[in-house]
């Protein structure tokens, strides 16, 4: 028996930290969506009891360093299963590169043996169990557009953003999301308006939405690694209608309402960086 699941990548259209928290979590709130730039997962059953990873990305671990391989694991041990599974991940995301490509796969998994192994499972359920695994878990569960809030567990949904063409530039570079946060500074930090893209999502206002993108974590990302503003300005001057840079980094995006200006945008990278992607919108939840 075989399941499929895709599992696709999330931008930050807003991304704010509001202060540190006693568990030594940081209290955040992030308006993310979901783009068509995704990884794809076969599931298969397996008669004896272990979890397989496999994947021609030379990038994806084949045990519990994997987000997926633990989603598997977290899920056989919550339920005492006996079950197994072979995992087959078809990489399309970049690693390591703020689009929270491990959390979606791990997120397609809960999705995944659910139905592979009959264990009837909802939506909330899952979000619950993939928020033990990475704070970005739960969103990916659901999909879509959401505000997530907490450690970036709870979360809620918003209406999908106004259809546009989204540019990703993704530099030679890892980002580490523990030093970014150790290096960030509330005080200095420049908070966007939550509520106002909010707002912009509930009026389908495409002009408010790009002018209400940001990002706290994006000064610190820019200061360790000058590259990532290199990538913004680029883009801003081939005209892009908002550019931001997507969780931690380093992957840096651009908001183009018009075809046209994408493809000038998405050829104005072209060997400026290696790793670009010309895609849309997804913006709704696949599972409603």
């Amino acid at each position: 028996m075989y399941v499929y699941e895709k599992a696709p990548a999330k931008i930050n259209l807003s991304l704010d930290v509001l202060y540190k928290r006693d568990d030594g979590y940081h209290e955040v709130e992030m308006v993310m969506t979901t783009i068509d730039l995704a990884d794809r997962l076969t599931l298969q059953l397996l008669e004896e009891d272990r979890i397989i990873i496999e994947s021609e990305s030379r990038f994806v671990p084949n045990d519990d360093r994997n987000l997926a391989y633990r989603a598997a694991k977290l899920v056989k041990d919550t339920y005492n299963l006996k079950a197994g599974v072979r995992i087959f991940i078809d990489k399309n995301i970049p690693v390591a590169a703020g689009l929270a490509g491990g959390s979606s796969d791990a997120a397609a998994v809960l999705r995944g043996v659910n139905r592979l192994w009959g264990l009837g499972l909802d939506l909330e359920e899952l979000a619950v169990l993939g928020s033990s695994i990475g704070s970005d878990v739960s969103f990916c569960v659901y999909g879509g557009t959401a505000i997530a809030t907490g450690r970036g567990e709870q979360i809620r949904e918003l209406p999908a953003p106004p259809s546009c063409w989204v540019v990703l530039a993704k530099p030679e570079i890892g980002v580490s999301t523990a030093t970014v946060y150790k290096k960030y500074n509330g005080e200095k930090a420049v908070h966007p308006d939550t509520e106002q893209m909010i707002e912009a999502l509930e009026q389908q206002d495409f002009r408010r939405l790009c002018d209400n993108v940001g990002n706290v974590l994006e000064s610190v990302t820019l200061e360790l690694h000058p590259e990532v503003r290199q990538i913004k300005e680029q883009m801003a001057q081939a005209g892009a209608d908002a550019v931001l840079m997507s969780g931690s980094g380093p992957t840096v995006f651009s908001l183009a309402r018009q075809e046209t200006r994408a493809h000038r945008i998405f050829n104005s990278l072209k060997g400026f960086c290696d790793e670009v992607y010309l895609v849309r919108m997804l913006g709704y939840r696949p599972n409603t």
